[in-house]
C-alpha cells in the first residue's frame, strides 16, 4: 500500500499524471466530490489552491506541513486541469526561473492557454494566463513535482521576454540578465527562425542591444 492510498486516497486519484485536479475531475470517484475533496485537504492527502482547485500532496511530502508547491509547476498543473495536458505551457519569467534565468523566487507565474482568462490567486502565488496560439510556440517537455508538460524553449522565451519585458513585473536589470543567460543558452539558427516566423524581428533586436555589452554573449 503506497502512502498516498493509505491517507484514503482512492487508487484512481493516486495514479494521475497531473496531481492538479477539480472537484469535477474526481466525479467518477465520488458521488459528492466536493465534500470529499475537503476531506482529503482535512487528512494531509490534498491542499486547496484556490476556488475550484485542488493539489493532491505528492506521496513523499505527505506529513509534512512545511512543504510548499512549486508555483510554477501548480500553474502548469492548473493549465492542463482547463484546457488538457497539451493546451497549456510554462512561458515567460516562469520559462525563465525554469531554466535558471532568474535566479530568485518570484511570486508570479506565466501560462500560455488558447483562450483569454483573469489570471488566478492560489495559495502559492498568482498565475496568470496569457492568449497564446499553442501551435507556433517552441515548446519543450519538463518533468515537474506536479505534472510532466511543456516549457517554452530558451529561444522562444527570450523573444517572449524581449518582446513584453515589463509582464512580470521585474526590474529592468533583472530582466536583462534573463535575456542574458537565456541567450548564452540559444541556437542561433532556431532563435532567427523563430523571430521572423513570429514577427519578433524588433524583440531580438532589443535582446541583441541589451546584451551588446557582454563580450561573451552570443547563441551557440
Amino acid at each position: 500500500m503506497t502512502k498516498r492510498t493509505a491517507v484514503g486516497l482512492p487508487p484512481e486519484l493516486a495514479r494521475r499524471t497531473n496531481l492538479v485536479l477539480r472537484p469535477k475531475d474526481a466525479a467518477d470517484v465520488y458521488a459528492h466530490p466536493r465534500p470529499e475533496m475537503a476531506r482529503l485537504v482535512k487528512n494531509g492527502a490534498a491542499r486547496r489552491l484556490a476556488t475550484g482547485y485542488y493539489l493532491l500532496v505528492p506521496g513523499r511530502h505527505l506529513g509534512d506541513d512545511t512543504w510548499r508547491p512549486d508555483l510554477h509547476a501548480v500553474g502548469l498543473g492548473i493549465g492542463q486541469a482547463d484546457y488538457g495536458q497539451d493546451g497549456a505551457a510554462l512561458m515567460g519569467v516562469g520559462a525563465a526561473r525554469q531554466f535558471g534565468a532568474v535566479p530568485r523566487e518570484i511570486a508570479v507565474t506565466f501560462i500560455a492557454v488558447p483562450k483569454q482568462r483573469p489570471p488566478l490567486e492560489t495559495d502559492v502565488g498568482q498565475v496568470v494566463f496569457v492568449r497564446r496560439d499553442m501551435t507556433v510556440l517552441d515548446l519543450e517537455r519538463i518533468e515537474t513535482e506536479v505534472t510532466p508538460g511543456w516549457v517554452t524553449t530558451p529561444e522562444q522565451t527570450l523573444l517572449d521576454l524581449a518582446a513584453r519585458p515589463a509582464l512580470g513585473g521585474l526590474p529592468p536589470d533583472a530582466i536583462t540578465e534573463a535575456l542574458r543567460a537565456l541567450w548564452l543558452r540559444a541556437d542561433t539558427d532556431l532563435l532567427t527562425e523563430l523571430a521572423a516566423g513570429q514577427r519578433k524581428t524588433a524583440a531580438l533586436k532589443r535582446a541583441r542591444h541589451l546584451i551588446e555589452g557582454d563580450p561573451d554573449a552570443g547563441p551557440n
